[in-house]
């Protein structure tokens, strides 16, 4: 492989586990801030127990995907220093502003709110857990700013004698048509995911009828949040689909393998092509017919560009090249994601049918789903992102620097092998790290209502500064 190979696997493989944490740990907060409020409202200590049993997974959760997103940094200078030196002067706003508003906000906060329990007024303690929320969504905007600017660059001027990317316009970066989109979609799956983390969680222990006072609650709380997040996930991805239709059509045409220009395209189910990077053709292809030109049309009848015609185009602008992206893996990415979103809607239509049928303690079937549904915001987060970034190729930033220019020209493959070994090694690690902390605290019974929940020398504290 070269240098170029390894350093795009690196990449993918950290930003990938990376993006394990980060939604869960954003769905998380909000749902622990909402448990701490209804204890606030209510006195009931059955959510003080909610608060501090989430709460303990939340700050494990926090505590990997900072540590994991500390790396995604040093790769920049490492392996992409043509890329970072191209869009620097663009970059060094959004995640500047992350860096000191929304990282310093969220994490003093939330260190006010795991040594505040039994200091702090109890509505400043409360409003200490809305503020690590506010935090987390915050720094993800000014991170999908950044990712969005290049899916769709606005607001630069590409200065042809440094040959970098120059900002002019701060205000169109982060106010980009894509970040609109891609910031609900990403909270949504967000909240989604954490749903799904506490829906399973807490079939676990209803199964065996344990502790229904804070896991019969968490789990209806679960099946709201994840059935609301989940179809919104949805409608927000179909417009956002459409505007990627417009910005990047090769994207949506590689995701739907659509080689030849139609109108009246039909919406492919399943597809099979030669085993090749990007095969010409297809030689099995299932399909709802006319229902692709309505998705990306609003008409029936609706013109959808295919590969072909995008390809030709694209030579006309740039010169020479392939300028498709690996069409298997950004068809099957696509598939992926809306298959799991469409389990997860399932599954807790189902759960909310069982929970008005007041069935929902005790219920195997639903126990074993549940449980194996844990995985599936996860398979739709990860084929989410591979479909985003992969479905770009062979730009890393759409249409002004393609990624084989955007490599470090004096990094050797050997060099780039050494450190995607070490971060291989570090990563697996914090997986073990991270397994083991998740099983031992899921498992871990509530804190009993006699016992002092109020106090700030808890176990959670405890684990946090000892992790």
């Amino acid at each position: 492989m070269t240098a170029l190979e390894l350093a795009q696997w690196q990449f993918a493989i950290t930003t990938i586990y990376h993006f394990l944490f980060v939604p869960l740990s954003i769905g998380l907060t909000g749902m622990v801030a909402w448990m701490h409020t209804k204890w606030h409202r209510t006195g009931n200590p059955e959510y003080l127990r909610m608060t501090k049993f989430w709460g303990k997974l939340m700050l494990i959760t926090f505590a990997i995907g900072v540590a994991t997103g500390i790396l995604q940094e040093f790769q920049f200078g490492m392996n992409w220093s043509d890329y970072s030196r191209f869009v620097g002067d663009v970059f060094g706003a959004p995640l500047a502003m992350e860096g000191l508003i929304a990282f310093f906000l969220e994490s003093t906060f939330l260190g006010l709110w795991i040594f505040g329990w039994g200091r702090l007024p109890a509505r400043i303690h409360l409003a200490t857990i809305w503020a690590v929320a506010v935090g987390t969504m915050l720094s993800a905007y000014f991170i999908l700013a950044a990712n969005s600017w290049m899916q769709h660059p606005v607001g630069v001027t590409v200065n042809p004698e440094t040959g970098r990317a120059e900002m002019d316009n701060i205000f169109a970066v982060l106010t980009n048509s894509t970040v609109l989109y891609a910031f609900p979609h990403t909270i949504l799956g967000a909240y989604a995911t954490a749903a799904f983390v506490v829906l399973g969680i807490s079939a676990f222990y209803l199964l065996r009828r344990r502790h229904t006072g804070v896991f019969l609650p968490s789990a209806k709380m679960a099946l709201v949040v994840g059935s609301i997040a989940v179809f919104s996930t949805m409608m927000v991805g179909h417009f956002q689909a459409q505007l990627m239709t417009e910005q990047q059509p090769m994207k949506m045409a590689a995701a739907e393998a659509l080689y030849d220009t139609e109108d009246s395209a039909g919406l492919s189910l399943f597809a099979v092509a030669a085993w090749e990077t990007t095969p010409e053709r297809l030689d099995v292809n299932i399909q709802v017919p006319g229902m692709l030109s309505f998705l990306s049309t609003n008409s029936f009848n609706g013109e959808v560009e295919g590969i072909n015609d995008i390809q030709a185009q694209s030579v006309a602008e740039f010169g020479p090249g392939n300028y498709q992206p690996i069409i298997g893996l950004t068809y099957w990415s696509f598939r992926a994601m809306i298959g799991a979103g469409t389990v997860m809607f399932l599954v807790s239509l189902w759960g909310l049918w069982l929970w008005r049928r007041g069935s929902l303690v005790g219920n195997k079937w639903f126990t074993r789903i549940a449980l194996a549904s844990i995985a599936l915001p996860f398979i739709a987060n990860t084929s989410g992102w591979v479909f985003t970034e992969v479905g770009r190729q062979p730009w890393v930033v759409q249409g002004l620097l393609r990624t084989d220019n955007a490599v470090s020209p004096s990094v050797s493959t050997g060099e780039v092998l050494t450190s995607f070994l070490v971060y291989f090694l570090i990563y697996a690690l914090l997986a073990v790290a991270a397994g083991i902390l998740y099983v031992k605290y899921a498992m871990k019974e509530p804190p009993p209502v006699d016992e002092d929940l109020s106090s700030s020398e808890d176990e959670s504290l405890k684990m946090t500064m000892a992790y």
